[in-house]
């Protein structure tokens, strides 16, 4: 069986910094690279930061106003960022407009969600203030970016 490279792997690493980029499309579903830090430079989320951004930002895009047309939102393996996979009807403008939203409210939140033992398979890995830090971090990068296209190197 010939393996082939998936297409994260495609990606040159060495020019992606934190941003939002369009990874890749599969029909009518785009995939965000949602990168908050810079890969390989030694920066990465830790656990705790990583699962509890996952469970804030996956609430409130999923009831944003673009809820109905997301399929995924979850952390990438090398804890540089996220993938949030969303239908083609939605622009990237729109995307990056909900997100920023969604990161305010964020830093807004009152409540952790998902943090009870019936809610999540590690609820007590949960942490609101790391949430909050991240996506306000995250948030000054995407606000001081004025991407056009969304594609690596911009």
């Amino acid at each position: 069986m010939e393996i082939k490279k998936i297409a994260s792997f495609s990606a040159d690493h060495d020019i992606i910094t934190p941003g939002m980029y369009i990874s890749r499309i599969d029909g009518d579903v785009v995939t965000y690279d949602l990168r908050t830090r810079t890969p390989n430079a030694g920066d990465y989320m830790d656990d705790l930061t990583i699962h509890s951004v996952e469970h804030m930002l996956a609430t409130f895009m999923r009831n944003g106003a673009i809820g109905g047309e997301v399929v995924y939102f979850g952390p990438m393996g090398c804890r540089t960022g996220f993938y949030l996979l969303v239908r083609d009807s939605v622009t990237p403008q729109k995307v990056r407009e909900e997100l920023i939203t969604a990161l305010l409210n964020t830093e807004k939140a009152t409540e952790m969600f998902g943090a009870t033992r019936k809610e999540c398979g590690n609820y007590r890995e949960l942490s609101l203030d790391a949430a909050k830090a991240e996506c306000a971090r995250y948030r000054g990068v995407l606000e001081a970016k004025n991407q056009k296209t969304f594609t690596y190197g911009e």
